[in-house]
């Protein structure tokens, strides 16, 4: 009979949070360090179920009920075992090894424990930036960006030193690990099978999970570098993605905001690992960066367990603004009443670092008070290309806005949302509804069925079909067009249409 290894359940407890198996079956609150809700196990009105994701363990206080994320799954789930551990796995990404052998006993392994290789180049990175011959160069960039000893002990500051094998040389002790620093992306292996050092000549920013673990790293290449003979080195490099470390879950400056905050109202989301950390050198704690990637819903998830608002801080330029879109995107999916996104736009050529410099925290956190909320970018995006004063603009809006707002769960927020859309496109909401409403689901061996309107919308509308469309659900639109003679000079098709549906509605408007 196989049995699942103990060394594998070990490094799946690492690898998952107990608060997003819980949160995802019973919605917690935030309270302090810790989250509660009322106990999934007994009836109770007044909240006594205790998560703390420092312990990884939950505890109810009302009927006793304890544990780790594994036990939660088999008592709520009503899962054995193996399946708990088979679920939580497929939540990490992971597959299940099994073993056979005589004794069922997990067997010893010689493989090198990749949280402790990381470990181990984070400790050398911090060394190196204080005892390297090369180290100078590194200290007084930090010192000349305005960082003091303590924060930059605080987010483990490092220094890899230039040349090609320095970390290989300090670690690589043997042929398993050196594969496993492979694995980490520590070291980056040729087609021949020789190995060189990912990262050199560069500041190191170790990136934590939730735990503390360091998972990942990302350089800042010094500005006098000559990049070891590479052609114009990458300003900014992370680790690629492992079996530890995923760009699309993960976001720097987490673990230290949750260290050094018991209560964060907010969370600013900035491009950059320095953008954070010179943040903090202002005192502003909560800021933390994506590494390498967009914001995704993942992000948002983990960022809103910490949080209840969440600030896009981006550049006001054109590719900020693109940002700032694509985050709205993906944020779509996650919104609902009681979370607060807001998008801050800064000067062009600036930088929250710069920017914070110029103005100083109070006036910085005053604009992060002043940025756009959700809903004011959300229509702010779509009424740069829908001119809401003519009856095609107002079309264009609603086509825009539809399969965006079919995005987003039924609740209060889509709701208001969709009240608001009703006021720009001077629709009444139950009509906007149905328009927005996702199209059907195709029955069995057939195709969707869709709503009458789709099939008019599916090619580009001529204005006159507009105009008609928009007759036909709002008659009382009539009244704005003016003398429909004025019409008469145009040369378009369907044109003694609308004439006469514009004369018949003014005289019957409802």
């Amino acid at each position: 009979m196989a049995r699942i290894p103990q060394s594998f359940i070990d490094e799946l407890m690492n690898r998952v949070d107990i608060v997003e198996v819980i949160d995802a079956r019973v919605p917690l609150k935030k309270a302090g360090r810790e989250y509660i809700a009322c106990c999934p196990f007994h009836n109770e009105k007044t909240p006594s179920f205790f998560v703390s994701p420092a312990k990884q363990f939950y505890h109810c206080f009302g009927c006793g009920a304890h544990g780790t994320a594994l036990g939660f799954l088999m008592e709520y789930d009503h899962l054995a075992f193996p399946e708990a551990v088979e679920e939580l796995a497929r939540q990490a990404g992971l597959a299940v090894p099994r073993e056979v052998g005589e004794s069922q006993r997990p067997r010893p392994s010689d493989e090198p424990d990749l949280y402790d290789l990381l470990a181990r180049a984070d400790r050398l990175y911090r060394n190196w930036l204080r005892q390297h011959p090369q180290a100078r160069r590194a200290v007084a960039y930090l010192k000349q960006r305005g960082l003091s000893g303590e924060i930059a002990a605080e987010y483990g500051l490092g220094f890899a030193p230039p040349g090609w094998d320095n970390l290989r040389q300090a670690l690589a002790d043997s042929p398993r690990t050196k594969k496993a620093l492979v694995t980490t992306g520590m070291l980056i292996e040729s087609k021949r099978g020789k190995c060189h050092d990912r990262f050199r000549d560069r500041i190191m920013f170790p990136i934590r999970d939730r735990r503390g673990h360091t998972i990942a790293f990302g350089g800042r290449i010094l500005p006098d570098s000559q990049g070891n003979g590479d052609k114009k080195p990458a300003k900014y490099l992370n680790s690629p993605e492992t079996p530890l470390f995923h760009k699309g879950r993960e976001l720097y400056g987490l673990y230290e905001a949750r260290q050094a905050l018991r209560d964060i109202p907010r969370l600013l989301v900035v491009e950059g690992y320095m953008d954070v950390v010179s943040l903090a050198q202002f005192g502003i704690r909560y800021a933390v960066a994506t590494l390498g990637t967009a914001t995704t819903a993942e992000h948002l998830h983990r960022l809103f367990r910490v949080a209840p608002e969440v600030v896009f801080c981006f550049d006001g330029d054109q590719a900020g603004r693109k940002a700032a879109v694509r985050a709205l995107e993906n944020a779509l999916p996650v919104m609902r009443e009681g979370r607060q996104i807001r998008f801050m736009f800064l000067p062009e050529g600036e930088d929250p670092d710069t920017r914070i410099r110029a103005v100083g925290r109070e006036a910085f956190e005053a604009e992060i008070e002043n940025s756009l909320t959700f809903s004011e970018f959300f229509f702010q995006h779509l009424t740069e290309t829908a001119d809401t004063g003519t009856i095609d603009g107002r079309a264009k809006l609603v086509e825009l806005a539809r399969p965006l707002l079919a995005r987003m769960a039924p609740g209060v927020f889509r709701h208001l949302l969709l009240q608001q859309l009703g006021r720009l496109a001077r629709l009444d909401g139950g009509e906007l509804e149905r328009l927005i409403a996702a199209p059907e689901k195709p029955p069995q061996g057939g195709q969707a069925k869709r709503p009458a309107w789709h099939k008019a919308a599916a090619a580009p509308l001529s204005p006159v079909r507009v105009a008609l469309m928009r007759l036909l659900h709002r008659p009382a639109l009539a009244g704005e067009a003016g003398d429909p003679g004025r019409f008469a000079e145009l040369d378009l098709p369907g044109l003694d249409l609308l004439q006469e549906v514009i004369e018949f509605c003014r005289k019957t408007p409802t």
